[in-house]
């Protein structure tokens, strides 16, 4: 069975930093563009960061500069550095591939008050 598990969130000051993890099961990673996707309360999915199987990154404008999407195909496992935490980056982060391929999972909660 493909699953997914994002993991690392929590409650952090503004500035702070956070590094997120996804890995993934039943599958393996390195076949997939794989992406972070986060979901504010009272807003619709966006995305955040992607990556390539070749490596390749964009982001969103929102957190260029800040966030670092990387891969470790050995771990089958997608990252996520959030660096300069704001209050505007509180939502539930998700991953999945760059075409939502795979069923959701639960996310990790980011909070960073104001």
């Amino acid at each position: 069975q493909v699953r997914l598990v994002e993991s690392g969130g929590g409650l952090v000051q503004p500035g702070s930093s956070l590094r997120l993890s996804c890995t993934l099961s039943g599958s393996f990673i390195s076949i997939y563009a794989m992406a972070w996707y986060r979901q504010a309360s009272g807003k619709q999915r966006e995305l955040v960061a992607s990556i390539t199987t070749g490596g390749s990154t964009n982001y969103a404008d929102a957190v260029k500069g800040r966030f670092t999407i990387s891969r470790d195909n050995a771990k089958n496992t997608v990252y996520l550095q959030m660096n300069g935490l704001k209050p505007e980056d509180t939502a539930v982060y998700f991953c999945n591939t760059v075409d939502i391929r795979m069923y959701w999972g639960q996310g990790t909660q980011v909070t960073v008050p104001s």
